[in-house]
């Protein structure tokens, strides 16, 4: 750890550490590393499940972002599910979780299945953006998602931004389930069609008229 957050220093970006304290990512320790940069870094280590948790718990932004590339995918397992939940603690740590680690892990389906009901839309949009990078993504996953987004748009007890966030990463999915064949494509857009309108399903629907479009 020592020696990764050595190298971490040396490319470290005061700049952008500001500009991210600027908007409350509620991080401890800060040192404002590009994604790619860290992503490298973190490549260069072994996968080692066992450390990738030890880093994870840290409160070093680098440290927890670089646990989720150091983890190995095949190891993730549903009990530990919580632990790596209580870590997702903004929409960074949550699209990056998706991309490294839940979007390559043999228990997508079931962290899917479990997430997308969460009360918590961090971890509803880290299932959608999990769920948008599989390498084909279901059919079945297309009522629960938008579910997900209607639900999101209803419930006023969320903080500002929330049904937003949502509302992307069922972009993100939909889009990636359209885009297999024009089966899916219908499917996709008779699921969009339906429910109320407001500003965040409304979003969705737009997004995906012009990414489906023939």
């Amino acid at each position: 750890m020592v020696a990764l957050l050595g190298a971490v220093r040396r490319e470290r970006n005061g700049a952008v550490a500001d500009a991210m304290r600027w908007y409350g990512a509620p991080y401890g320790v800060n040192y404002g590393v590009s994604l790619p940069t860290l992503r490298v870094l973190a490549r260069a280590e072994e996968p080692d499940y066992n450390f990738a948790k030890y880093l994870y718990l840290q409160q070093v932004r680098e440290l927890r972002l670089a646990a989720l590339h150091i983890a190995p995918p095949e190891s993730l397992i549903l009990s530990d599910l919580p632990f790596w939940a209580s870590g997702i603690v903004n929409s960074e740590v949550a699209g990056e979780a998706a991309f490294a680690l839940f979007s390559r892990a043999d228990i997508l389906p079931e962290l899917f299945a479990e997430w997308i009901g969460a009360c918590g839309p961090l971890l509803v949009y880290a299932a959608l953006m999990a769920a948008s990078r599989a390498v084909c993504p279901r059919v079945a996953w297309i009522t629960p998602a938008w579910e997900a987004v209607q639900r999101h748009a209803t419930d006023r007890r969320l903080p500002a931004g929330a049904a937003r966030l949502v509302a992307q990463g069922a972009v993100a999915l939909l889009a990636a389930i359209g885009a297999q064949n024009e089966e899916n494509r219908q499917a996709v857009l008779l699921a969009a069609g339906s429910g109320d309108d407001s500003v965040a399903v409304d979003f969705v629907r737009g997004e995906l008229a012009w990414r489906l479009e023939v």
